[in-house]
Order: C-alpha cells, then structure tokens, then sequence
C-alpha cells in the first residue's frame, strides 16, 4: 500500500476517534491534514472573534514547513496512537 492510500485509509479512520479525543489532538491532526492535501496555509488568519477558525488556522500553520510526506507520516503515526489510546485497534 502506498502512502497516499494509507493516509486516506486513516483519514476515514480518523472520523470514528472517541468524542473524548482532546481539542489539541484534533487540531494536530487537522493542521497535519492540510498540510499534507493543500500545502502552506493559502489564506489570511481569521479575526480574533473566530476562535474556532483561528485555532484551526494556528495549527496548520504550526506544521508549515513539512513535505506533504512528512505530515502524511506524522498524521498516519497520530491517528494510530489516539486510536491505541481509546483502545480501538488501528
């Protein structure tokens, strides 16, 4: 299996995390998300009223520098340890 097999393969596994998974691991995967689909952030940060947009914003830009196969590693690796974590298997 390839790469972007496998990173699409736990995207869809992402979606069945507990709702118990923290804020701050949702944002890590979400800033590992785009990164690895859309690159660099492409857009203006949101206003400072938008805290939910802006968060999302912040960690996307947190991972700016990283290849597009550098974040699929890292979002594929994060997925697998929330799911061990919630004791579903990967």
């Amino acid at each position: 299996m390839g790469l972007q097999e496998e990173f699409e393969e736990y995207a869809e596994k992402a979606k069945s995390l507990p709702e118990s998974t923290t804020n701050e691991s949702k944002l890590i995967l979400y800033g590992l998300y785009k990164q690895a689909t859309v690159g660099p952030v492409n857009t203006g940060r949101p206003g400072i009223f938008n805290m939910r947009d802006r968060a999302k914003w912040d960690a996307w830009k947190a991972v700016e520098g990283k290849s597009k196969e550098e974040a699929m590693n890292e979002y594929i690796t994060k997925v697998k340890q929330l799911l061990e974590e919630a004791g579903t298997s990967a």
